[in-house]
């Protein structure tokens, strides 16, 4: 089997890292700097960073604290939060940041995606997308920086985004964040039998099976938060990654 990448995902509110359940309470966990060190150590394959209040508050991203972050990281880093026109994405890759990810801004208008591909190029535009299942079991996107559901099947969204240039999908499952249950396997597959680009699975990791059951269901790549930051039953924290050993035992 391809290389498949583990990728922990941390969150940023406010300089801190934190973690959050179902995308609510966020919880200050500790620094990011720190954290980035440890996976440093670790060799993770490549991290994602988001800002879970930029957009919500109306924030552009924080570029000097994003740049004091990407400069002690080892690998390649994703950034999101905050990013709704091109010279944005274009100042955080002169900060050393590899992909661009936007969410909200997509949702109000593919045109960003367009433009940051256009310049920056498919394989550093990444298209973040929430999704909830409703209480008819339905797959709707979901919006975390109004807290609202939209509407619209997400598979549609995603086909809109990889046609305006998206080189790579992230999709995170609201419900599943941070409660260690696993992915949900029927929306992977879905999405990734819709698209051609890697997608990356995140939301409900909790254990190396998870990780696998969700390559086996179509995606490229693999995100957690909870699984790499804590430990234990008592939810302890310490940034932890499984020894690369494990992985390829996993993934064979």
């Amino acid at each position: 089997m391809l290389h498949i990448r583990v990728i922990p995902c941390l969150l940023q509110k406010n300089g801190g890292l934190v973690k959050t359940i179902r995308f609510a309470n966020p919880k200050y966990i500790g620094d990011p700097i720190n954290a980035v060190r440890i996976f440093n150590e670790k060799e993770v394959d490549e991290l994602i960073l988001l800002d879970i209040e930029a957009s919500r508050s109306g924030s552009q991203p924080n570029f000097e604290r994003i740049q004091d972050i990407v400069s002690e990281a080892f690998m390649p880093v994703a950034y999101g939060g905050g990013v709704t026109e091109v010279e944005q994405a274009q100042r955080l890759v002169s900060l050393g940041v590899e992909k661009v990810v936007v969410n909200t801004a997509a949702l109000q208008s593919l045109n960003v995606v367009r433009e940051i591909a256009d310049h920056l190029g498919s394989s550093s535009t990444v298209v973040a997308v929430d999704v909830k299942k409703n209480w008819r079991g339905r797959y709707r996107l979901f919006c975390s920086a109004t807290g609202r559901e939209i509407q619209m099947d997400p598979v549609e969204h995603i086909k809109r985004a990889v046609a305006a240039g998206a080189g790579e999908i992230f999709v995170n499952d609201a419900l599943r964040d941070g409660t260690g249950s696993g992915y949900d396997l029927e929306l992977v597959r879905r999405v990734t039998a819709n698209v051609d680009v890697p997608v990356i699975a995140c939301g409900g990791a909790g254990k190396l099976e998870h990780l696998q059951e969700a390559v086996v269901a179509g995606a490229s790549a693999v995100a957690a938060g909870s699984m790499f930051v804590y430990v234990g039953k008592h939810r302890a924290v310490m940034i932890n990654y499984p020894r690369q050993d494990h992985l390829r035992n996993i993934f064979k």
